[in-house]
């Protein structure tokens, strides 16, 4: 008969100091407000920085913006009372203010894209918070 490993495997204790370190998320959380920010507001953004499509652009960076939300600010009352609807008025801020940008446009399709990158942001995010329970680490509450 084998007994369980008394050291847990490296993976899991990194994903319990990830989970339980909300600091670093948070600033990242911050860098990322003021990146996609800027990215949505400025006349004319960097090439680099599009992925092709416009309706991606905003799925892609919402769910970036969520996930690292989701992890900022764990827990199921502030990621479905803080985080989420944040994210989306964030989302609809940014389109407001680019109906007085020139040569940017504000569309509702936008915001619908927002918010389905705000739902693949969560669903990551639960999908990393069952992958810890299951793996034995503690989660946020």
């Amino acid at each position: 008969m084998s007994s369980p490993l008394p050291i847990a495997p490296l993976w899991t204790r990194w994903l319990a100091a990830a989970l339980h370190n909300q600091r670093p998320w948070q600033l990242l959380l911050c860098v990322l407000i003021v990146l996609v920010s800027y990215l949505a507001i400025t006349p004319t953004p960097p090439q680099n920085t599009d992925l092709g499509w416009d309706k991606l652009n905003h799925l892609a960076a919402f769910a970036a913006l969520t996930f690292i939300g989701c992890l900022s600010f764990p827990g199921a009352q502030r990621v479905l009372w803080g985080v989420l609807p944040g994210m989306l008025a964030l989302g609809a801020l940014i389109e407001v203010a680019q109906y007085f940008v020139p040569g940017r446009s504000c569309e509702w399709l936008d915001l619908v894209a927002d918010a389905i990158g705000i739902a693949c942001g969560a669903a990551l995010a639960l999908s990393l918070w069952t992958l810890a329970r299951n793996a034995g680490v503690k989660t946020p509450a």
